[in-house]
């Protein structure tokens, strides 16, 4: 669907993109392809779309045989859907996709991946809450803003590197794969976007060391200038605190910015196993 068959649509539906939403619409069937190949999708397994718009991606998705669930939180939108895909794979859920218990959409337990152009105003709230499913997805190919993935995938030392980069990272790998210019959206946004592959960890934490380490991050981060130390003083004992430091090999002067995801986890085995 192009610009000129995009706005007739809507005209014809009386909907107006919602910038509150996060509206923003691929227009660009190239691309959109470029992202169905890249998503890799085989038949019978579990995919979530979220904010599937006027179907750039669904159009292609339910050509797979994937067993399809898509979250579309605009009514008219849902309608649209309902209509256009009453006789293929897809199944829509019509509601706010970070409150909807997306563990239920496939069944708790099943695994499943996230394919999805994510809108603007939810996508950062709606990964957060997949960090913190029993049974996460076991991959994302998102688009966010750029730079929303640039701090989902910064490196220690720098000014996009926070608190979130390290839970995230604590559980997914991320990889951008693709800068992507307003033009393949209408209406056009006022940054650019990318496209965010996160591959979950065979690593990763345990969830009750990863609820450790996500008390940890978000006090050690909760003043970046101050050194780490004092900060997450506030939430555990300050003497544990330089105790795990020093078990991580961490100079107890380091501001936050400056620890690396290798040296959090050390902490956060050692606050746990101590008893924090």
């Amino acid at each position: 669907m192009n610009r000129t068959q995009l706005l007739a649509l809507q005209k014809t539906l009386g909907i107006a993109p919602s910038k509150k939403m996060g509206q923003n619409f691929l227009i660009d069937d190239q691309f959109s392809q470029w992202i169905i190949k890249k998503a890799d999708i085989r038949e019978g397994e579990n995919i979530l779309e979220v904010g599937p718009g006027f179907g750039a991606l669904t159009s292609h998705i339910v050509k797979t045989g994937a067993n399809f669930a898509a979250i579309e939180f605009d009514r008219k939108i849902a309608e649209y859907l309902r209509n256009s895909y009453i006789n293929t794979s897809l199944r829509l859920i019509e509601g706010d996709a970070c409150k909807v218990d997306v563990e239920s959409v496939f069944g708790a337990g099943k695994p499943f991946r996230v394919v999805s152009n994510l809108p603007y105003s939810c996508g950062s709230v709606f990964i957060a809450n997949m960090l913190m499913l029993a049974c996460p997805p076991t991959e994302m190919l998102v688009m966010l803003q750029k730079e929303v993935a640039e701090r989902f995938s910064a490196a220690p030392g720098t000014d996009a590197y926070g608190s979130f980069t390290v839970r995230l990272q604590a559980m997914y790998e991320p990889e951008i794969l693709r800068i992507v210019p307003p033009e393949v959206f209408c209406p056009p946004p006022d940054v650019d976007s990318a496209i965010l592959r996160l591959k979950l960890r065979q690593d990763r934490l345990p969830q009750d060391v990863m609820k450790v380490l996500n008390n940890l991050v978000k006090a050690s981060f909760a003043h970046r200038r101050k050194k780490m130390y004092k900060q997450a003083a506030a939430f555990f004992d300050q003497q544990k605190i330089l105790d795990a430091m020093a078990f991580a090999g961490v100079d107890k002067d380091i501001r936050a910015e400056k620890v690396t995801l290798e040296e959090f986890k050390k902490m956060a085995y050692f606050l746990m196993e101590s008893g924090k």
